[in-house]
């Protein structure tokens, strides 16, 4: 179901920043984007960045000691919003990296928001080519590890 709402240009070029790694100073690389949070625009037309809900990576460390931590509790507990997250985790294999694409729609949110953001949410994976999209309805706050860090507690708070 197509809702008709458009995704700002503003969110594609952060979701393209994002997957892109490029060779960068150290300066460029503390200003790279761990997390970034969207909305609905207030007319609910356009799926646009929401203001001061981002986490960089020169934060970690610094001001944000948990970044994944933070960022479930920049998470608003009574509405739905879209997410971008950069997991960095280990393997029995190796090392990883991956941008995880949120829908985040707590039991909690109106059900009209519920149904805007779930009809929109192929809007912005079109624009996000090639990242699955991890639907959450919860997870509690003092969880300590990131999706993709193992595989039991991932699927008892994520449903894709």
């Amino acid at each position: 179901m197509a809702s008709g709402v458009q995704v700002a240009d503003e969110v594609c070029r952060i979701f393209y920043d994002m997957k892109v790694r490029k060779c960068s100073t150290p300066e460029e690389v503390k200003k790279r984007k761990k997390a970034v949070i969207f909305c609905l625009s207030p007319d609910k037309k356009c799926i646009i960045v929401e203001e001061g809900k981002e986490i960089l990576v020169g934060d970690v460390g610094v001001t944000v000691t948990d970044p994944f931590k933070h960022f479930v509790q920049m998470l608003p507990e009574k509405d739905c919003r879209y997410a971008l997250y950069d997991a960095s985790f280990e393997t029995k294999e190796s090392k990883k990296e991956e941008l995880m694409f949120f829908l985040w729609a707590p039991e909690q949110a109106p059900l009209k928001s519920k149904m805007i953001y779930a009809s929109s949410k192929d809007a912005i994976k079109k624009k996000f080519q090639g990242h699955r999209l991890i639907k959450l309805k919860s997870l509690p706050l003092n969880c300590p590890l990131p999706p993709g860090e193992g595989e039991q507690r991932r699927h008892s708070f994520l449903m894709k």
